[in-house]
């Protein structure tokens, strides 16, 4: 029973840590330095570094400033991009540490375990913010940030306190995320080339070469006014008013006007 119980918080500490790292990693060093450090959370050796007073006070100056940056619209975004860089690397070694004095093998099975978790949480995090962005109005991401940091808070108490509950809960939001994260990647990738034509970065040549790509090769070399019909045919499909049977038919109808 008590080997049972030392795996299960050995494995709830390793995805606590790595999940809540791709989403807030300064507040997760925080709740493990502070922790530790008062005697409230038994940290492996490997971890036992996040006690010291020089980690704990660098934790929470990020801490603070990503506090503030992560409220700003924009600013947000361009952290997230930046720390893309430092929160899976972390969430991979807390992930590695959390195991404990293991063999070198399950040590980096751990990180990349890890690694993984803390780019699908990172993921979800930076392209929901992305989409937030689009609103105008501050409230949101107040809104988000303010939900994102008691996640990451309660999330790391059900870890270390209650670890069935949170596996379970660790499980479901993993299923949601790798659910989600294509239609995030979708919903962005529309945003981007509606905000390109917007610019005018979409308009033009690569347009063109995009529609007449699309056209089979025995029909190649459609006339001007051909091209320009097709160019805003290829708008209307990807601003969604037409579905992409729609699009086809009236392309072959435009098409066949020059046969």
């Amino acid at each position: 029973m008590e080997n049972y119980e030392a795996l299960l918080a050995t494995i709830a500490l390793m995805m606590g840590a790595s999940w809540a790292s791709g989403i807030n990693l300064y507040a997760v060093l925080l709740v493990l330095g502070l922790g530790g450090s008062t005697g409230h959370i038994n940290l492996p050796a490997e971890l036992s570094v996040l006690q010291e007073p020089l980690v704990i006070g660098a934790a929470g100056i990020m801490y603070f400033i990503e506090f503030f940056m992560d409220k700003i619209p924009g600013m947000d975004s361009a952290w997230d991009s930046i720390h893309t860089f430092v929160r899976i690397p972390a969430g991979a070694m807390l992930a590695a540490g959390a195991v404990g004095d293991v063999t070198p093998a399950l040590e980096i099975a751990a990180g990349i375990l890890g690694a993984g978790v803390a780019a699908t949480s990172h993921a979800t995090k930076a392209g929901t913010r992305l989409l937030i962005n689009t609103s105008p109005e501050p409230v949101s991401n107040w809104s988000a940030s303010i939900t994102e940091d008691f996640l990451v808070f309660s999330g790391m108490w059900a870890a270390l306190k209650h670890q069935e509950i949170f596996l379970i809960l660790f499980v479901v939001f993993m299923g949601i995320a790798i659910w989600s994260l294509p239609k995030l990647w979708h919903l962005i990738n529309t945003l981007l080339s509606k905000i390109a034509r917007f610019l005018g970065f979409a308009n033009g040549q690569a347009v063109t070469n995009n529609v007449v790509d699309s056209i089979p090769s025995a029909m190649k070399y459609p006339s001007p006014e051909q091209i320009m019909a097709l160019e805003r045919l290829q708008q209307l499909r990807d601003s969604g008013v037409l579905t992409e049977q729609e699009f086809e038919q009236q392309k072959s109808a435009i098409l066949k006007k020059n046969d």
